[in-house]
């Protein structure tokens, strides 16, 4: 009986799921796409459906989006899944809503789901708000008298009542969210299913949908499926966490562990000093014509610095063009990845010429002892202030620092921060 009620208990059993890709071949998403990348290859001409970063040469080539996933999730669960870029969260998002079929393997659902894979998802631009609930509502098998009786919850809770029986074609994306949520929410579903959409709306609602799943878990016994890169979001919902990376499961359980899975930090006695990002791949149109080859820290054999003490690290670019005063963005986040700062280096110029080296020097004065994760972006700033990032392989580099700055107190990040301001003078 135990083991026939813990088999009721499973929502979903995915069995050693693979997802393929044939790169740049077919697989647009639709017929038009497929047709425009067909007519483009005919033409010897860019496939205008191959994302930015991915090589034009692969065609024929296979990719591997998930490699044999085996996962199980219960009843009630909030389930967190983190990762890198392109480690295959998404993908698998997608097979579960059913927007996909897996290459192999087998997937398991027991329940309806309600998903929101990105703005709009779902939604048909020319019909209302409102008609847009019903038509969610009969796709989960709802009857027009459950849905009425839930109306008034979701269009509270959306916020967009002035604009419920406007088409959704004239909403901004903040109210797409809000109302593609609320129905999410609100609907008679046994299985809710977030990707990271909730970056577009407020903090206010962020923080009244992260609610909402909580209760949707814990008081009505729904599942969660949650996609974020938002690692405080992460510990706030749910209840264990499941790491991917190259389209494989490399850590599931705790959130703390999964969360210095994810970030590197689950080993960091010999912090490496050198970085290789030629592999990496790229989003948006990073990479194109400048492509940040790797790093290396200087003079250390592992990544400690002390407070106070300079990283001095190298950088190899190539690039395709002349770029001159060009500068690097140091991004800083703590262990946690909360965004602590940046700095900015002092302007190089760039030649159109591989295997070039630069040289700079970071200092760390103002920073409390802990473990921070460094990124880098190439920019180029104009006489407004505004810039135009040329590359960013989106990969962590983590360095340590120890010891106090200045003074034998035993810092606690959770009443100070990360900043250590210098010492207050007495002035008479």
């Amino acid at each position: 009986m135990e083991n026939q009620n813990k088999d009721m208990d499973v929502m979903i059993q995915i069995s050693n799921v693979k997802k393929r890709y044939r790169l740049g071949q077919i697989g647009g998403g639709s017929l038009q796409a497929d047709l425009q990348s067909w007519w483009a290859r005919i033409r010897g001409k860019e496939d205008p459906n191959t994302k930015i970063g991915v090589d034009q040469r692969s065609n024929g080539e296979t990719f591997m989006a998930l490699n044999g996933i085996d996962l199980t999730i219960y009843k009630g669960e909030a389930v967190g899944i983190i990762g890198g870029n392109g480690a295959g969260k998404s993908t698998l998002l997608k097979l579960l809503s059913r927007v996909t079929a897996p290459t192999e393997g087998e997937i398991d659902i027991y329940g309806r789901i309600a998903s929101m894979l990105e703005v709009g998802t779902g939604f048909s631009p020319e019909m209302t708000g409102r008609e847009n609930v019903y038509m969610n509502g009969a796709i989960l098998g709802m009857t027009k008298a459950e849905i009425d009786a839930k109306m008034e919850d979701i269009i509270e809770f959306s916020e967009v009542r002035e604009f419920i029986d406007t088409p959704v074609k004239r909403y901004s994306s903040g109210m797409y969210v809000k109302l593609a949520f609320s129905v999410a929410a609100h609907l008679d579903s046994d299985i809710m299913i977030m990707d990271e959409v909730l970056a577009v709306g407020d903090m206010a609602f962020q923080k009244k949908c992260l609610d909402k799943m909580r209760d949707a878990a814990k008081k009505e016994g729904r599942t969660v499926l949650y996609v974020s890169h938002n690692m405080n979001t992460i510990r706030q919902l749910c209840d264990r966490c499941i790491v991917l990376d190259k389209g494989k499961i490399v850590f599931q359980g705790d959130i703390e562990e999964s969360i210095q899975r994810y970030m590197g930090l689950d080993n960091i006695v010999n912090l490496p000093c050198y970085y290789n990002f030629e592999k990496n791949k790229r989003l948006y149109h990073f990479g194109k014509q400048i492509r940040l080859q790797e790093v290396q820290f200087l003079d250390k054999e592992f990544a400690k610095y002390e407070i106070g003490e300079n990283i001095k690290f190298q950088i190899s670019v190539e690039s395709d063009i002349e770029l001159g005063g060009a500068q690097i963005i140091v991004q800083i986040k703590d262990n946690q990845y909360t965004k602590i700062g940046m700095a900015l280096s002092e302007r190089f110029d760039l030649k159109c010429e591989k295997n070039q080296h630069f040289q700079f020097e970071m200092g760390t004065d103002y920073l409390s002892h802990d473990i921070y994760c460094l990124n880098l972006e190439i920019v180029k700033v104009d006489e407004l202030g505004n810039y135009f990032a040329y590359d960013n392989p989106g990969s962590k580099m983590i360095v340590e620092l120890v010891n106090e700055h200045g003074h034998n107190i035993l810092w606690n990040k959770n009443y100070w921060g990360q900043v250590s301001f210098p010492m207050v003078k007495v002035v008479k």
